[in-house]
């Protein structure tokens, strides 16, 4: 081997590590035209084959040709034929702050590639989907990632992941302006064409309910973050390069945008996903589960007292804190002589950006001696010395 092969070569050992072997769920998505064909140039790299290597970026620039990336890496391919390089980018008069961006969207792109979703494990974020919501959105900043899941009778299956990038700034979003995305539970609130946005948006954009209820209770501030893609002059952006959005490659975002339903796909945006074994999900879901029935069942019983063990201190409703709840439910609840409460069409997720808080939708349908009524029903369930008690409630 030469020695600008094998510089080349301990340059992508020391940023990638060495090739293993990579056992993807069933089913899984791999997108064929960027992170496989990346990846197996790399491994022609490292096996010393640069002409296979350079033929492979070839092809994946002949499909995707304002691939920015794999220019890159061709001109180091053709480069390293000549001289040893030391870094990813090696080519002359290119803007430093253009090469790290560029760098970090292949150390993301192959690491996500090698360290794909576990097949055994589901994220711990999707305890219930409802029966009408078809997929579930999870994104990771931290490895500028998105997963898409399919609601396999109740259960999350892994269907496909994308490349996506992120706020410039971060993750976390706290105010307007700040350059950061959001972390929390949200869900997709409307689709916008081509037509209607400019081109720097891409293919289209699907804004998300930031600041949700949550969001505006910590004081958190801020609009216009969206799912969207890239401008017509390049194919992915740098993972830390937007405002606060996340964006896709047009082509992913065009295919994830077949299973996202407007006001009813949950997407959840996470700094780091954390996973569960289906075991440990199960038991998670039943445990809480069992609390909201508990819930439901002290407020059909007429112990108003009991009903409100459930209700934090911090408890606050739509024009309401907990002192005017109890005080309303026990003027209530005092001309009734029985209550029935159905909950049907629950979903329920734990929100990423705060360890013990749990969403819960739900259409509650409830009757009683003077009066029956059905609504759409929204709580914040946080985990609370031992508890987990509502800190949120309100109708959607």
């Amino acid at each position: 081997m030469s020695r600008p092969t094998l510089t080349c070569v301990l340059v992508a050992a020391v940023a990638f590590g060495a090739p293993s072997t990579l056992s993807p769920a069933k089913g899984a998505r791999i997108d064929v035209t960027a992170d496989a064909l990346l990846a197996a140039v790399y491994e022609e790299i490292v096996r010393g084959r640069l002409d296979a290597a350079l033929q492979n970026i070839e092809g994946l620039i002949r499909v995707r040709p304002n691939f920015r990336l794999a220019h890159l890496i061709k001109g180091d391919l053709l480069l390293a034929r000549a001289r040893p390089i030391n870094t990813i980018g090696a080519a002359p008069n290119v803007p430093e702050a253009h090469m790290e961006g560029l760098r970090a969207e292949a150390l993301a792109r192959l690491r996500a590639y090698r360290e794909r979703p576990p097949a055994d494990r589901v994220p711990r974020y999707l305890l219930q989907l409802r029966e009408d919501q078809k997929y579930a959105v999870v994104v990771d900043t931290h490895r500028s990632r998105l997963y898409l899941y399919q609601n396999d009778d109740g259960k999350p299956r892994f269907v496909a992941d994308y490349y996506v990038s992120s706020g410039k700034n971060g993750a976390l979003k706290v105010r307007e302006g700040d350059e950061k995305t959001p972390i929390g539970v949200y869900h997709v609130t409307e689709s916008l064409p081509a037509q209607k946005l400019s081109d720097f948006y891409g293919s289209g954009a699907f804004p998300i309910n930031y600041p949700n209820e949550w969001d505006r209770i910590q004081g958190r501030n801020g609009h216009g973050i969206w799912l969207h893609g890239t401008p017509s002059n390049t194919y992915s952006r740098p993972p830390r390069s937007s405002n606060g959005c996340v964006v896709l490659a047009n082509s992913d975002l065009d295919a994830l945008a077949r299973n996202l339903q407007i006001g009813v796909t949950p997407v959840i945006i996470s700094e780091d996903v954390e996973w569960l074994s289906p075991e440990d999900w199960a038991s998670e879901r039943t445990s809480f589960r069992d609390q909201l029935e508990q819930w439901r069942a002290d407020w059909e019983s007429l112990d108003t007292e009991r009903y409100l063990t459930h209700y934090s201190k911090g408890f606050s409703a739509p024009n309401q804190d907990l002192d005017s709840w109890s005080r309303h439910k026990r003027l209530v609840n005092g001309a009734k002589s029985w209550i029935k409460v159905k909950v049907s069409n629950l979903s329920m997720f734990r929100d990423p950006g705060k360890d013990g808080l749990v969403l819960v939708t739900f259409d509650q349908e409830y009757r009683s001696n003077n009066l029956s009524n059905t609504a759409k029903k929204r709580q914040y369930w946080l985990h609370e010395d031992g508890r987990w008690l509502i800190v949120y409630e309100g109708t959607v």
